[in-house]
């Protein structure tokens, strides 16, 4: 499949270093992009699906890169399904698991937790809620989990391994494990702050440098955030990615933001929502923090559009993050709602309002073109103005 989108008004490249790039068309083929900025008319005809942004703006799909997904698009915790697919309309393309510890009967014995993470990651090789792609199978690091047993799975695909869970004494006994798991080639990750579920323990600041993981998970609290003098400790002696979710402390998170300015180390800073937990069920999460962090900083809302995309994908190796020839075609089109004050999506962001979510792409495929069910409808609304293929990319009105 061949797809054009034309008559973007701006283009957000992914990196808050150099967020924009010039031109009015993005040009896909498969399930990546092919061009751009610009492309030529017979580039644009080819194409079985054009597009019309009608203005509007595009920008990669955001990667929540803390989900506590199971197995399916159905979560345990809140006794919801299809709250993955909910989460696309709220701009998610991607997902990474931040373990599926909120299986019912968890196992925590080592071949247990082995099973659990290879038998995660490979369902969801082969399952893409409402087109959505979802990097699951985190495992969990319980007491005897050896390096052979990392490379094993590590063997099978399993890429993620998790600190905080586990029946540890303490949380220092995390540490030869994250560090063997980093020796096999895995992304670490380290729950971070005030015990968040019965049985867990808290993680504070000398844990986590400890430790050195790749990831501080919900840095800002999740949802019980670390004093704040060890935010300062964690970005000065180390290279841990500070990552803040919506479900964690407002006041901390926009500490954090700033401090992560302050001391030339934004390129480490991601935004997810540790959802679903307890806070619930957030399909705008990832927005909703994105126009908190922008409203209420003197940064501009493309920094943060770039700790939810650019950032997410250098720190985890992936492919999508990014508008760029041969990256994943997971796009976003962005407009300013529809009543609002502002008229673009980006002011809007900085004014503190949603933006309405005219069409969302993954893989090269529309998902739906005109409305997300779950943002407010757009000044300028996105339109399919050619179709080759017997499909309605259209979203039902509520």
């Amino acid at each position: 499949m061949k797809v054009a989108i034309t008559n973007i008004g701006t283009i957000f490249s992914g990196s808050w270093r150099t967020p924009f790039i010039s031109g009015d068309t993005i040009v896909t083929e498969g399930g990546t992009i092919s061009a751009v900025g610009t492309a030529s008319a017979a580039q644009v005809e080819a194409c079985d699906i054009i597009i019309d942004a009608k203005g509007t703006t595009a920008c990669p799909g955001l990667i929540d890169s803390q989900v506590h997904n199971t197995f399916g698009d159905y979560t345990p915790r809140q006794k919801t399904v299809g709250y993955l697919e909910s989460y696309l309309h709220g701009g998610t393309t991607t997902a990474i698991s931040a373990s599926e510890v909120h299986v019912p009967g968890r196992p925590k014995d080592v071949d247990g937790v082995k099973a659990l993470a290879v038998a995660a990651h490979k369902c969801f090789e082969n399952y893409r809620p409402g087109g959505m792609r979802v990097h699951a199978g985190s495992i969990i690091l319980e007491p005897g989990v050896s390096q052979k047993d990392l490379e094993e799975v590590h063997k099978q695909g399993v890429w993620l391994a998790k600190a905080g869970f586990g029946a540890v004494e303490t949380p220092y006994d995390y540490v030869p494990m994250v560090q063997a798991a980093r020796s096999v080639g895995m992304i670490t990750t380290v729950h971070t702050g005030g015990a968040s579920i019965p049985g867990s323990s808290a993680i504070t600041g000398d844990h986590v440098l400890q430790m050195n993981p790749h990831v501080s998970f919900h840095i800002n609290g999740g949802p019980v955030a670390i004093p704040d003098a060890d935010f300062e400790r964690i970005i000065v002696d180390s290279e841990i990615a500070l990552q803040v979710c919506t479900a964690g402390n407002l006041r901390t998170m926009i500490l954090l933001a700033n401090l992560a300015k302050q001391h030339a180390a934004f390129d480490r800073f991601l935004i997810a929502t540790d959802t679903p937990t307890g806070s619930g069920v957030m399909p705008l999460g990832m927005l909703y923090s994105i126009i908190n962090l922008a409203s209420l900083t003197d940064m501009p809302p493309e920094w943060f559009l770039g700790a939810s995309t650019g950032n997410v994908a250098d720190v985890y190796d992936l492919n999508c993050g990014y508008l760029k020839p041969r990256r994943d075609a997971d796009i976003l089109l962005l407009d300013a709602p529809l009543g609002g004050t502002q008229d673009t999506a980006l002011a809007a962001m900085k004014h503190g309002d949603i933006p309405a979510i005219t069409a969302v792409i993954t893989d090269g495929m529309p998902r739906f073109v005109g409305r997300s069910r779950n943002t407010p409808p757009a000044i300028r609304s996105a339109d399919v103005v050619k179709c080759t293929l017997p499909q309605d990319y259209s979203t039902p009105r509520h």
